[in-house]
């Protein structure tokens, strides 16, 4: 599972402190968001996938670099559960 993270210009020590504590709080959700869709699907291997972290619309959304297949299977619960609760 991997995170990229987006900023305006001029990250200040403050904000990346929020980001990694964000990332802490993301993660057990996610993870557990995952577990419940797809880990037949992926044998409990998530490296496959990939979120996009914008902090200026305070959304997580799927990352183009998360196979297709993957996608389709958990896109609409995604956005529900996790993207609008987010940040």
């Amino acid at each position: 599972m991997k995170f990229n993270w987006i900023f305006k210009e001029g990250k200040e020590e403050q904000l990346k402190r929020f980001c990694v504590d964000l990332e802490y709080s993301l993660r057990p959700k996610i993870t557990r968001f995952l577990l419940e869709r797809v880990e037949n699907e992926c044998n409990g291997d998530f490296s496959n996938f990939h979120f996009d972290v914008n902090m200026i619309s305070k959304r997580i959304t799927l990352s183009d670099k998360t196979p297709a297949k993957y996608l389709r299977l958990i896109e609409a619960d995604f956005d529900v559960e996790i993207s609008h609760n987010c940040c």
